[in-house]
Order: structure tokens, then C-alpha cells, then sequence
């Protein structure tokens, strides 16, 4: 079984995917982390992310391990991924990792749930379930500012609502695999939902596909 769960980032995607791979004992694959990787390793060598030749170069050679790098948690890490993620050469070098990872889901695990932006639409068309979770922009970006702090990292709200305005905007307007809404995706806002509340309404769709 593969669950496609995509949406903007702050939106909760991730810690719904993680619940879910974790309820039904799934592999759980968060393919932005792939993405920001593939940023990281862009700056490490010195280059721009949205050169299409280095960013490339860099996914190609991408090497797995880089992705329990604690930099790729960063909003460094965050804004170079968005911009290798709009260079076609990327996305086509990450695509054959992401549908391994579901077809063949590691640890003998049944079933795989992966999160990212175009899961339902790219790279698993045809998969079980499909979410799309979203929240208000404003609502993430104080989500974001929230977590910054906490963290202990400086932040000015004002900052993080532009920066995830423009994030949006390339996610939305790229020329390969853009953020879309898949035509049988179950939307999920979590605007004005904690977490249980979002978790629920996510498991909701998979139970009845499960038990069928």
C-alpha cells in the first residue's frame, strides 16, 4: 500500500505522514529532506542552487547518508531546496529513489508513506490513498516563526511569511512537477485543527481503503 500525503510547508504534513507510517508500521520517506540534501550539497561545493548544471550534477551524485545531516533541518537548507526542486534535472534524478523506496518499501515493511509536493501527481499517480494537507499562509508561517524560536534560532514573523509566500509561489509555478492538488487527493486543512483532530481526519480515508 503507498499513501501520498503532500501540501506547503508548516502545513503538518510531515508529522501526519510520520504518525501514519508509525500506526501502520509502514516505511515513511520524507522526500524534501531529498530535495534539501541535494541543496546542501550544492552550497557545500560552493555553487548556486538554481544553477540547473551544478544542482544536477550534485543530484545525480547524491549520496543517501547526507540526509541525517542536522543542517538539512535548517531554513538554509529549506530555501536551497526549493529552488533545486524547480530544475528538471533533479526532479529526474530523485524520481527512480522515490518510487523505489514505495514499490519496494525498506525493512520488508508493507506498505510505504511518502510526503512531499507532488507524490499524488508525479511520482506515485496511482497510489492507494492520497492527501493533500494545506493550512493558511499566515498560519504556517507563525507555525514556522513558533518553531524557529523554540529552537533558539532568530526569527522575525514578518520575514518568514514573505519567505514562505515566495516559497509557495515557486512551488506553484515551476515548470516540472509543480505543487498541485491531485483530482482524487482527500484535502485536509489544518488551519484550526491540533494535531489528533488532523491525524484523525487523515486515518479516516486509509481505513476505509485498508479495510476493504
Amino acid at each position: 500500500m503507498i499513501i501520498a500525503v503532500d501540501g506547503p510547508a508548516a502545513s503538518g504534513k510531515g508529522t501526519i505522514a510520520r504518525r501514519i507510517a508509525r500506526e501502520l508500521d509502514f516505511a515513511y520517506l520524507d522526500t524534501g529532506l531529498l530535495y534539501r540534501g541535494v541543496g546542501v550539497a550544492v552550497l557545500d561545493r560552493g555553487e548556486n542552487p538554481e544553477d540547473a548544471g551544478a544542482a544536477t550534477r550534485a543530484a545525480e551524485s547524491f549520496d543517501p547518508a547526507l540526509m541525517a545531516d542536522p543542517r538539512l533541518r535548517g531554513d538554509e537548507a529549506a530555501v536551497a531546496a526549493s529552488k533545486v526542486a524547480a530544475i528538471p534535472g533533479v526532479r529526474a534524478a530523485m524520481l527512480d529513489f522515490q518510487r523505489g523506496f514505495g514499490r519496494t518499501p525498506p525493512d520488508g515493511k508493507k506498505g510505504a508513506v511518502l510526503d512531499g509536493r507532488d507524490i499524488g501527481t508525479v511520482i506515485f499517480p496511482d497510489a492507494d490513498v492520497k492527501l493533500f494537507v494545506t493550512a493558511a499562509v499566515e498560519v504556517r508561517a507563525e507555525r514556522r516563526h513558533k518553531e524557529l524560536l523554540e529552537r533558539g534560532s532568530p526569527s522575525i514573523y514578518a520575514r518568514v511569511l514573505q519567505e514562505m509566500q515566495e516559497r509557495d509561489q515557486r512551488d506553484r509555478s515551476r515548470s516540472t512537477a509543480p505543487m498541485a492538488i491531485a483530482p482524487d487527493a482527500v484535502v485536509i486543512d489544518t488551519s484550526a485543527l491540533d494535531v489528533e483532530a488532523a491525524f484523525e481526519a487523515a486515518m479516516d480515508p486509509i481505513r476505509k481503503k485498508h479495510d476493504r
